[in-house]
């Protein structure tokens, strides 16, 4: 059963590019993305890293190239990988080259901290040599000299024009394949630049607060900012970042979709706070089914009701519900219909089961 949102987000259509196999724009769906935290001349750990990232359903992951080494170790890497692999990169022009040259499928970059223009037509030149995208990364972390003195602090306004900066750069040699962030850890600057930059340009948005907190700060940070956003129809791919494990950022990305009725995958459980009403555990269940019901990817809902004030209208919203009863006898529907009773020592394995069973429906 597919519950349709009550407001219709009209979204931006923006230019479409490739990353690889994955389209970003347009009418292409908006893409969860991540990044390794490991070594990446650690080519083992980092192809696993990415096989977790990719199990989570990422659909790209960027990869960190801070040396010669780095670049050198992408091509083993991707030849082990499905996703698309973006390279990060930082200052040093040649790294992009090299990483275009290894297969990276993007490119990060800031052109305004590549170097001089004969620098920056030779990294267009092996991305367009070797099909590749590039992100322009504006951050206000890391806002160019001569924009610090003019704005005296990072606001929205220098944010979208060192973003306007880059782009003229690309357009002028005769680039169009990229995207553009704009971001911050502050989640107003962030919203208000992405507002500006969107009413300006037609290129995709890549959407994130940057550098959020941790798993439960940096979740709540990111999905006030980045939801506002994509409520507003503006967007094309989102990351969460955590101070977590980066599985973390792409489980979160894809909530944040679920909760506006953008993206679905897999189970999205509808429980209650519980209360004194409870006729089971319901904080204890929802945790335990949370962790064994992880591995299903197709979309599936679920509703958890501790007792019957909410119970069955919840469950007539969902493919599977359970409300709580009396007397251990909780009741279990099935497309909104009342199926079986069951006694809470077999709430978990009962429903585990429907579950999976509906899947392989």
């Amino acid at each position: 059963m597919e519950i349709r949102p009550h407001r219709v987000i009209n979204r931006k259509i923006t230019k479409e590019v490739n990353v690889g196999n994955i389209k970003v724009g347009g009418n292409a769906p908006i893409s969860v993305q991540s990044m390794t935290n490991t070594l990446t001349t650690d080519i083992k750990g980092t192809i696993n890293q990415i096989h977790s990232l990719e199990d989570a359903g990422a659909d790209i992951v960027r990869v960190s190239c801070p040396d010669e080494e780095s670049t050198k170790a992408l091509k083993e890497i991707i030849k082990e990988v499905t996703v698309p692999i973006v390279a990060d990169i930082h200052f040093h022009y040649k790294r992009a080259i090299e990483a275009a040259e290894m297969g990276a499928s993007c490119l990060r970059i800031n052109p305004g901290n590549i170097g001089d223009k004969q620098r920056i037509l030779e990294v267009i030149k092996a991305a367009k040599t070797n099909n590749c995208s590039i992100r322009i990364g504006v951050n206000a972390g890391s806002l160019e000299k001569s924009l610090l003195e003019k704005y005296k602090e990072p606001c929205p306004e220098a944010l979208v024009e060192s973003a306007q900066h880059n782009i003229k750069l690309l357009e002028d040699n005769d680039f169009f394949n990229f995207k553009i962030s704009v971001k911050s850890s502050d989640i107003f600057l962030t919203v208000k630049a992405y507002k500006q930059l969107s009413q300006i340009c037609n290129y995709p948005l890549h959407l994130g607060v940057t550098e959020a907190g941790g798993l439960f700060t940096g979740s709540i940070k990111s999905s006030i900012g980045i939801g506002q956003l994509l409520m507003d129809g503006i967007g094309d791919t989102i990351r969460v970042s955590l101070s977590s494990d980066p599985v973390d950022e792409v489980k979160a990305g894809f909530e944040i979709l679920k909760s506006l009725g953008i993206r679905s995958r897999g189970v999205n459980i509808i429980s209650c706070p519980s209360c004194a009403r409870q006729a089971f555990p319901v904080i204890e269940t929802v945790k335990v089914l949370e962790e064994k019901l992880s591995h299903i990817k197709k979309p599936i809902s679920l509703s958890i009701i501790g007792c019957v004030v909410n119970g069955p209208g919840e469950a007539a919203q969902t493919e599977i519900g359970l409300t709580g009863g009396g007397q251990d006898s909780n009741l279990l529907y099935l497309s909104g219909v009342p199926h079986t009773k069951v006694p809470s020592s077999e709430i978990i394995e009962k429903i585990v089961k429907m579950v999976e069973e509906k899947v392989k429906d």
